[in-house]
Formats: structure tokens, sequence, C-alpha cells
């Protein structure tokens, strides 16, 4: 048996987010499918780096897959995707080490969120952008970003439905929004991330971009560890899993 990486891309709009449930079609289960029918309906267990939600996207996700199939490295992307529905690509495929472990070794992941800032819709972006209409003061927002770099507790900045029982202290390495045309890109780099923590974090900062709130207003919700002291959630589609790091 040897183990394989992928890197994988997905548009999540029509899917009920990456880990198989009984509700909806989801990545994980597109993939396990593909990955039976190579293996002639042996079932084939995947494992990525973490879960995104439903309508979410990613740019880098990172899974890995065990298998008895002698086929070159080049031949497994060509095989895996043709097998694949178009919104799901595979974009490298490796042999690593049988301890490889796309979770648990991953040593941070990059997250980017999109908002188009028009006062009309983009209505071919409309499963890829959040649009906002207000006018927002990007300078308020990035003096709210400096506030969230650096170890904090983010109890305040997670959804109380995680499954999460430990501790809920992450270590943030970058926080930024730059303008871009009528876009705004939102990034996020860090050890790991909370659930709904990116989409949380975009919605206060929203808030502080409308003048609803101030930029040290982060200080004071982070002290809170109370999700009621942050902001809204910002809607799933603006949202891609961008990359995950690993030591080399």
């Amino acid at each position: 048996m040897e183990r394989m990486r992928c890197v994988i891309q997905y548009d999540g709009t029509k899917y009920a987010g990456y880990q198989i449930q009984p509700n909806g079609i989801t990545i994980q289960e597109e993939l396990e499918k593909a990955l039976s029918k190579m293996h002639k309906g042996q079932k084939v267990k995947v494992t990525a780096s973490g879960r995104t939600d439903s309508g979410v996207h990613a740019m880098g996700q990172v899974i890995h897959f065990d298998s008895d199939l002698t086929i070159p490295y080049q031949n497994w992307k060509r095989a895996l995707t043709s097998l694949l529905p178009d919104d799901i690509h595979i974009s490298s495929v490796e042999g690593v080490s049988r301890d490889f472990h796309a979770r648990y070794d991953a040593k941070g992941k990059e997250y980017r969120y999109f908002v188009w800032n028009e006062r009309e819709p983009d209505v071919f972006n409309r499963y890829y952008r959040y649009h906002v209409k207000a006018d927002l003061d990007i300078g308020r927002m990035k003096i709210a970003c400096r506030y969230l770099l650096g170890e904090h507790d983010f109890t305040s900045f997670c959804s109380p439905k995680t499954d999460i029982k430990g501790s809920k202290v992450r270590t943030i390495h970058e926080a930024s929004v730059e303008k871009e045309g009528s876009e705004l890109v939102f990034t996020f780099n860090g050890s790991g991330f909370l659930y709904n923590m990116v989409r949380i974090l975009v919605g206060t900062l929203l808030e502080i971009g409308r003048n609803e709130r101030e930029p040290d207003d982060i200080l004071n919700i982070l002290k809170a560890k109370s999700r009621d002291a942050a902001g809204k959630t910002a809607p799933p589609q603006g949202l891609f899993l961008w990359s995950v790091f690993y030591e080399e």
C-alpha cells in the first residue's frame, strides 16, 4: 500500500460541504466514489486537512488516501480528474510517507474571503463573492486587523455549534484587507481556525468598515470569550480555503 497526497480545488456551490453527511452530496463523497471506481468497487477512505462548509470553496485543500494500485503519479492526476465532476479538480498527486496525515501534520492554513463592494450586484460572481452595497472604510478595517495578529483565545469568533472540546487559542500570522477595484480581499493566515471563525471575523470587520463598531472593539470581543460579543457570520460563498502548509 502506498499513501498518496493530493492538492485539490473545488467549487463548493452545489455541495453540502466537504465531509460526508446524510443530507446532501459532498466533496468527500465524490472523491471516494471516484477512487472506488479506480479500485474496482473497493472502498477507499479519503482524509482532508479539514472540513469546509456548504457553499465554501477551495483552491488548495489537501487530502491523503492509501492505495495498492501501481500507477505513475502523472497518470493518477489524469485518471482521478476524469472520474470527478467538473467542479472538483486534482491539482497535484504525489507519493508520501505512510505516516503523513493531511489533518494532523498541517502546520497552518490560509483562507481568503472576497467581497463585491458596489451598489449593483455582479450576477456572474454571486456564488463566489459576498455582495455588500454599503460604503466601507478600508482604513478602519486595516487597523482592526492588527488587533487580530498573534496568539489569542478566539472563542468569540467560533460558532457555538462547534464540536471542538479543547482550547480555542490560535495564532494568526496575517490578517489583512486589500481593495482591488470593486473587490475587497480579506486574507487570514494562521496556525489553525475554529468553526466559522473566518466568516465571523469578516462579518465583524465589515461592521467596523460600516462604522457600526470601533477598530479597537476587537480587543473587547476577544476578551469576552462569547460568540454574542462578535459580529454577524458572513455568508459562505465568499470564502476560499486558499492553501494548507506542512513542514518540508
